[in-house]
């Protein structure tokens, strides 16, 4: 299934009408409450609809009157996202929830493609309109009458057998915010022995880090091999990681560095090491999404990190289309204009959002100034 090309959002927080252009890497840049954190939210939610979990998510966010724009001017938010060509021609899909006090009604939602050749007609996978439900494939159409969930998408209740549905569907449920503040206190499941698992992913809090970096130890030498030389790169002292059992079916882990005879457990790492190796095992998974969102990598972090980061992020993104949310000048330092999206205000108080490297005279000014430097100029926006 191809990536996603195009977001758009009304009627959700600051994000009054906002119409994204979506490239592999997508670096948001912009000042605290701008609606960065938004965009990866609205993600969020698109995926937990597409999953089935949607009221649930509405829940957890407080209600529907929670994410309208509080302008009391409208009372229902729209998205769109759309795929991009390849290998068949891109999907478009529409949602349109109604506010019900704190409750939430659909009022249309909609899936279809659209041939790159003018002379077709689109094609509707998904027409829905309130209680009004139908799903077409191959010129046939069915209408559920029994056991429909009306809180929950007609996307997420797709039939299997409707195939290029299902297929869109899984590809929209593939994607999660990742990171955003990871726990690395003294108990926190990061720094404790795991049960070993074949985990693909670290895990949102590194529940699944020593199984996830054990797995790749024994599956994926080259990934882990990577890893290594990342840590190698950030910490010169660091030799290799280390896997020791602790249990029955359970692994702890160990650093190993060049000038000290005793490994340090996992627990003993910094908090700082242990957001670094987290990331870079992030990166590196063989379970990355078809989206992955991180909110400020850049926590925690030395600074000199970064550079590495950037990097690792870019070689992730030929892998997962990422969505990223920074206020760090010295990530945008190792950025290229392609990948940073500058977030500001418009004069309704929304959020716009325009590409770095479509701005004016923009290589001119990095003749002279880092990108970096030019953010903080206020050249780009963003700033206030």
């Amino acid at each position: 299934m191809p990536g996603f090309s195009r977001l758009s959002v009304s009627g959700f927080r600051r994000l009054r009408n906002l119409d994204l252009t979506l490239r592999p890497m997508n670096v948001l840049i912009g000042a605290n409450g701008v609606g960065k954190t938004s965009v990866l939210h609205v993600l969020r939610l698109l995926a937990g609809s597409a999953n089935g979990r949607l009221e649930q998510g509405m829940v957890d966010v407080g209600g529907m009157r929670s994410l309208l724009t509080a302008d009391g001017k409208t009372d229902v938010i729209s998205f769109s996202i759309e795929t991009t060509k390849a290998p068949g021609p891109p999907f478009h899909y529409h949602l349109n929830m109604v506010s019900m006090g704190y409750g939430y009604s659909f009022g249309t939602e909609s899936l279809t493609s659209h041939a790159t050749d003018s002379m077709r007609p689109k094609t509707t996978y998904i027409e829905s309109a309130g209680a009004r439900i139908r799903y077409h494939q191959d010129g046939t159409k069915f209408e559920p009458k029994s056991g429909y969930q009306y809180l929950e998408t007609s996307l997420a209740q797709v039939p299997k057998q409707y195939e290029e549905a299902e297929a869109f569907r899984q590809s929209l449920a593939d994607m999660s915010v990742i990171y955003h503040g990871l726990d690395v206190s003294a108990r926190a499941a990061i720094r404790t022995p795991q049960t070993l698992r074949p985990a693909l992913t670290p895990g949102a809090n590194g529940e699944d880090l020593v199984s996830c970096l054990f797995t790749m130890s024994q599956t994926s030498r080259e990934r882990f091999a990577a890893i290594e030389d990342a840590l190698r790169a950030a910490f010169p002292a660091f030799e290799r990681l280390h896997f020791p059992p602790v249990a029955a079916g359970r692994l702890t882990l160990e650093w190993r560095e060049e000038t000290f005879v005793r490994a340090f457990d996992v627990s003993e790492l910094s908090e700082g090491t242990l957001r670094f190796l987290w990331l870079v095992t992030l990166l590196q998974s063989p379970g990355l999404p078809k989206i992955t969102l991180i909110d400020e990598p850049e926590v925690g972090l030395h600074p000199e990190m970064l550079r590495l980061l950037a990097e690792l992020m870019r070689e992730a993104s030929c892998r997962s289309q990422l969505v990223i949310a920074t206020h760090s000048d010295r990530l945008v330092r190792f950025l290229a204009p392609t990948e940073l999206l500058v977030c500001d205000y418009d004069e309704t108080g929304g959020m716009t959002a325009i590409w770095a490297d479509t701005l004016d005279n923009l290589n001119d000014w990095l003749a002279e100034y880092t990108l970096d430097q030019l953010w903080s100029k206020g050249v780009l926006g963003g700033r206030s």
